[in-house]
């Protein structure tokens, strides 16, 4: 793994914005989170910037309809068909005004794809056979990363990326039926994540509860997951992964519950979930050395007031992330 160099205490979102406007939207990002912002994505701006529709725009046989749902010629869907990875249309609005408007940054910034999980399991959804699903899905991320990764170094050639696969399809991934091996599936996210690792941070975000040491297989670099969706019940893996020098952006706030919480609450469950890995086996300061922290997930199903609410709860519990660092003696960084 390579390693990630990055300042302790970074606070970054998920991806999804409520905004219907892509100026607004990236101009919020850039203000509330300017040490870390990340590329909106903006479905209630248009349905397509859906992180389905975003992921299938471009594949032969697939059209996306402006409702982002989709509709296949499941005999036209070939995985020996390269698909169309550009970041141009209507899918790709908010990305493109982000990276406008991040041009000549030298800090580092988050973007988000769907991953080629969630993706074939979409693809499969409607119609196409599972091994035809998921070697197009991984054809098209393939695609779609190196679209974005061009774009982002066109736009900030100085800046590091951190580039998230977005993968809630990993939390079935054990159950009965799903339609992919495990060993396939690994495979595939981590064929993924490799190509991410040549030109950025590649990270990999799962939205719920999973079988994390399966999920860790893969080999992401930075892996976000919510507090409180199970990682203490796997220490032995996330204490390997921590030592091997991965990150975890921790989802310290949640996204789909009232906002009453405090920041004193939301900072008690995180430190418990640190105490709780440190207690069998996790390095306290790596725990808090090598954190990001988040939302829970992305935030289009809140309002525009209610989402920067979570942005500054998220800000208070990275500043309280740097505080820590400085009574274990660690260096902040830039």
């Amino acid at each position: 793994m390579r390693e990630v160099l990055l300042p302790i205490g970074l606070a970054s979102t998920i991806g999804s914005l409520p905004h219907d406007d892509a100026a607004e939207a990236v101009a919020f990002v850039l203000d509330s989170q300017p040490r870390l912002p990340a590329a909106p994505s903006l479905p209630r701006r248009s349905a397509v910037e859906g992180m389905i529709p975003q992921a299938a725009w471009g594949i032969a046989g697939v059209q996306v309809l402006p409702d982002g749902s989709l509709l296949v010629d499941e005999g036209a869907v070939d995985p020996d068909l390269p698909p169309d990875g550009g970041i141009q249309g209507e899918p790709f609005v908010a990305l493109r005004a982000f990276l406008h408007a991040i041009a000549g940054r030298v800090a580092p910034f988050k973007i988000q794809l769907t991953g080629p999980v969630t993706l074939g399991l979409a693809l499969h959804a409607v119609g196409v056979p599972g091994d035809r699903a998921f070697a197009v899905a991984g054809k098209a991320v393939d695609a779609r990363t190196a679209a974005v990764l061009r774009a982002a170094r066109r736009a900030a050639p100085g800046a590091t990326p951190l580039v998230f696969l977005d993968e809630p399809g990993l939390t079935a991934a054990l159950d009965p039926g799903f339609p992919l091996g495990v060993d396939d599936t690994v495979d595939l996210v981590s064929s993924a994540l490799a190509a991410i690792e040549e030109r950025a941070i590649a990270g990999l975000h799962c939205c719920g509860r999973a079988d994390w040491p399966v999920v860790l297989q893969a080999g992401p670099q930075m892996l976000s997951l919510p507090v409180g969706s199970g990682a203490t019940e796997h220490p032995g893996a996330f204490a390997d992964y921590l030592e091997r020098g991965g990150w975890l952006a921790w989802g310290a706030v949640p996204t789909d519950r009232p906002l009453g919480e405090t920041p004193d609450i939301l900072w008690r469950r995180l430190v418990g979930e640190w105490d709780g890995l440190a207690e069998v086996g996790c390095e306290p300061r790596r725990l808090v050395e090598q954190a990001l922290i988040t939302p829970a997930c992305g935030l289009v199903g809140m309002d525009v007031a209610q989402a920067a609410h979570v942005v500054d709860l998220t800000g208070v519990l990275a500043q309280r992330v740097e505080a820590k660092a400085l009574e274990l003696g660690l260096t902040l960084g830039a």
